[in-house]
């Protein structure tokens, strides 16, 4: 069967004089490159227009989009304009949803469909060309299909016809890439105002994107409304939370012939058509929006755009394996299409909640998804493929090499690839579900388990929105409890206080629940929500936690995070299913797990061994026979005689940790060190080097050998390091050290007086001035090498002199010294010749 449509056929629309063109591209090259301006019709036009080629020979059009409302709005307008109902001429495939019949020629599907099908049939028998629609916006599964059917295309089928659209794609780029002709429609936009905000009135407004658009999106939708007498109102906001509160400001505050509009996917879809309806003559609409309403998705009568300026976009984090939602700023290409939604019916305005200098540091295009998100999904892909190698493949950005390396680590665990990387039929099987690798190994597993309706249960809460909202949010606090959700579902129980529920969310999640028991032919059986820790942990292996306090768990990583467990039963374990990464990691669904579900799921991955380790707080060794699984621990039990030598070692690692100045010293052992050092520094071929650096070096040279048998660190503090450092010498070199180095030096007052060795290369005698009356030169020590710093000190034994000198202080420095030391110690003996006097230890009274 073979449809043909003339241009007259169709409408006129900016993207008409285009056509010729492209379709001229088309009969000559397998890949093209088609770039048009928002609103200039190409998504209705260039599927229709393809319809009439007789390359296509009676072959399938897909047309990719990135969303579901999308998908659905393309296939009605085309199928409007062939006067006909959707499933004829024109059909669409969304998830849950496939209107079709054997005269459609034309296919919208959301771009995850298509790795389906190529996977299910790599030479895409009976479809003609591929359109790849919005390709600007780079989703992850529209760069995964691009490069299969790339792929597909090179071995395949050469004859397959693969066309890239967009509004604000890098044409040139691309089209290098792809060796392809680009086609250029310059389109028909109307010209639209653009007003800023100064930029103290955006700095008034505050630093955190939700508080700044709640100060600032009611304003600007005011006085838009005061500014402009006609014309519907397009806002865009990052979530649903935002735009939940900016509707509640707005609630009761406009004038009866304005409607207000939420448009998001995860509305009924009646809701979302609602929105992208015109407004009855006379009245005016507010339609709050995300970036679903950025691209394809046509809403009539709008000729005002409200931009709050960001979006909110998942980022993968390596270092954790999680991945979070962030609200950024956005980028300028993103900023243009909103605009751009303004000038399609005429002359239109856009106010922009950020100002001109912001606008400048804007980044030009947001980083694709591939090169941020999970990539666990592509992974099982790429081995379904046959692809080990991702570069085997053609991308216009490679997927990171370690965000796949921990996806291909985690497929292996849920056992949905091989050790050679290859998919198994377990991983085919998950893929097939069209959910996440971790939900479809749930599904799958669970089902094996005779908790077939469990899972497809849980499967649905932990891929849709919470089906909890919080009255309350500025309370910060989250109600974690799967089984709780579970119980609700079915239910059992009605939400907690201070909860409520969310419709749209029950709704979704029934639906989805529904579908995928349909899928997996699970009938008969009913939901069990104390399975819930068993089937999660299924899921999400990486994520295991156990109880360490009151609202605090370690995961099985190591990683630590709260888990509030004042609304939330206790556990000793636990399977995680969400988790808020930052400062203070925060567990937000989570589900009690026995362990003995945690032993038959990963009993064979346990590690049974003999721990032996140093507790920091008792300062003793622990000897236990421990059984872990990864940082979880399952078991332990006291060794009572463990392996001395290992003791020893772990002793030894405790104290290296520690720092050598944490060594129990006594003082002799540190005097004694002191005196070596002094004679290493002196002669460094004769003596042992005993400084910091070379015995943190040696520890298991001089200390190990004393720590056998040894459990404490009182039993270390105990050991006789004199003797331990000392017994590097011989005889010889101990008599030789009491020589040249020793402890105490004999003064003319008979005192014997001990040496400072602190610093090697300056020893200190530090003796009272009256002691040494008489003694003509400094002494020396190291065999008359060395001599000694002297600290002459007064009566009450402060310094009054430092001198290497004596003699030249006897001349010089002592009679300014003896001047103020006579009034202040009056009592003492101040010789006016001190070469000639007697050394005195006291008073004139009593000078010894």
């Amino acid at each position: 069967m073979s449809t043909a449509y003339n241009f007259s056929d169709l409408p006129d629309l900016p993207v008409t004089e285009a056509l010729p063109r492209l379709l001229n591209a088309l009969q000559t090259h397998t890949r093209v490159v088609l770039e048009a301006p928002p609103g200039a019709g190409k998504t209705t036009l260039v599927p229709l227009a393809l319809l009439q080629t007789e390359w296509r020979n009676d072959g399938k059009i897909l047309v990719l989009e990135p969303r579901r409302l999308a998908t659905r709005g393309a296939a009605q307008r085309m199928a409007d304009l062939l006067h006909e109902p959707v499933g004829q001429t024109i059909g669409y495939w969304v998830r849950m949803e496939h209107v079709v019949s054997e005269k459609t020629r034309v296919e919208v599907v959301t771009e995850g469909i298509l790795t389906r099908l190529i996977q299910d049939d790599p030479a895409l028998e009976g479809i003609a060309a591929i359109i790849f629609d919005e390709y600007h916006e780079r989703n992850l599964q529209a760069d995964l299909g691009l490069a299969l059917a790339l792929n597909a295309q090179a071995v395949l089928r050469p004859d397959l016809r693969i066309l890239i659209m967009s509004a604000t794609l890098d044409a040139t780029t691309i089209a290098t890439w792809l060796d392809a002709p680009v086609i250029r429609s310059e389109g028909r936009q109307f010209p639209i105002e653009t007003h800023y905000l100064p930029q103290a009135e955006v700095a008034a407004a505050g630093n955190r994107p939700a508080e700044r658009l709640t100060n600032l999106v009611p304003k600007a939708i005011r006085k838009a409304l005061k500014d402009e007498p006609e014309g519907d109102i397009l806002v865009f906001l990052p979530g649903m939370g935002e735009m939940l509160r900016v509707a509640l400001q707005l609630e009761g505050k406009l004038d009866p012939t304005i409607d207000l509009h939420i448009l998001h996917g995860d509305l009924q879809l009646s809701k979302q058509m609602a929105a992208i309806q015109p407004a009855p003559k006379g009245w005016r609409k507010i339609v709050l929006a995300t970036s679903i309403a950025e691209t394809s998705l046509t809403i009539e009568g709008v000729k005002i755009v409200v931009d709050g300026g960001y979006s909110r976009v998942p980022r993968f984090v390596p270092r954790t394996g999680l991945t979070t939602l962030a609200t950024i700023p956005v980028s300028k290409a993103a900023a243009d299409q909103r605009r751009g939604r303004a000038g399609r019916l005429g002359p239109g305005v856009c106010y922009r909640l950020w100002s001109n200098a912001d606008q400048m540091q804007l980044a030009e295009r947001q980083l694709p998804e591939i090169c941020e998100a999970d990539l666990t999904g592509l992974a099982l892909e790429l081995a379904i493929w046959g692809v080990k190698d991702a570069t085997e493949l053609n991308w216009l950005d490679t997927p990171p090499v370690t965000a796949l390396s921990l996806a291909r680590d985690l497929l292996f665990r849920l056992q949905a690839i091989d050790e050679n990387g290859k998919a198994t039929a377990h991983g085919k099987a998950l893929a097939s579900l069209g959910l996440s690798p971790r939900l479809g190994h749930l599904v799958i597993r669970g089902k094996e388990a005779g908790l077939g309706a469990t899972a497809c249960a849980l499967s649905a809460l932990l891929s849709e929105k919470d089906i909890l909202k919080q009255v309350d949010t500025t309370r910060g606090n989250v109600l974690p409890d799967l089984v709780l959700r579970l119980e609700i579902l079915t239910g059992k129980r009605p939400p907690t206080p201070g909860f409520v529920l969310d419709e749209n969310a029950l709704r979704r999640v029934k639906e989805q629940a529904t579908h995928m028991m349909q899928r997996t032919r699970t009938t008969g059986e009913k939901i069990k929500p104390d399975a819930a820790g068993f089937l999660t942990a299924l899921a999400y292996p990486d994520r295991l936690a156990q109880r360490e306090a009151s609202g605090r768990v370690r995961l099985v990583t190591g990683q630590r995070a709260a888990l509030p467990t004042e609304l939330f039963s206790e556990s000793d374990y636990y399977s995680i299913a969400h988790l808020e990464t930052g400062n203070q990691p925060r567990i937000l669904l989570a589900a009690p797990l026995d362990k003995a579900e945690l032993m038959e799921i990963f009993g064979d991955q346990a590690e049974e061994l003999d721990e032996i380790r140093f507790d920091a707080a008792t300062g003793r060794i622990i000897a236990r026979n421990i059984t872990r699984l990864g940082a979880l621990l399952l078991a332990e039990t006291t060794q009572p005689k463990p392996d001395p030598e290992e003791v020893a070692d772990v002793l030894l690692r405790a104290l290296k940790e520690q720092g050598l100045e944490r060594l129990p010293w006594p003082e002799q052992a540190v005097k004694t060190r002191q005196r070596l050092v002094f004679l290493h520094f002196l002669a460094p071929e004769s003596w042992p080097d005993l400084s910091d650096e070379e015995l943190e070096i040696t520890m298991e040279d001089w200390l190990l050998p004393h720590l056998t048998g040894l459990r404490t660190i009182e039993q270390v503090s105990k050991l006789d390091f004199n003797e331990i450092l000392l017994s590097a010498l011989d005889w010889e070199q101990r008599q030789e050290m009491d020589r040249l180095a020793p402890t105490h030096l004999q003064v003319p007052s008979s005192s014997r007086i001990a040496l400072d060795y602190t610093d090697p290369a300056t020893p200190v005698l530090a003796v009272r001035l009256q002691e040494v009356f008489g003694m003509l030169d400094t002494p020396r020590i190291g065999g008359g090498k060395i001599p000694l710093l002297l600290h002459l000190l007064s009566p009450a034994s402060r310094p009054v002199q430092v001198t290497r000198d004596l003699r030249s202080f006897w001349a010089n420095g002592y009679f300014e010294v003896r001047k103020d030391l006579r009034g202040r110690y009056p009592k003492h003996y101040w010789p006016e010749n001190p070469l000639e006097a007697e050394p005195t230890r006291g008073t004139k009274k009593r000078p010894i």
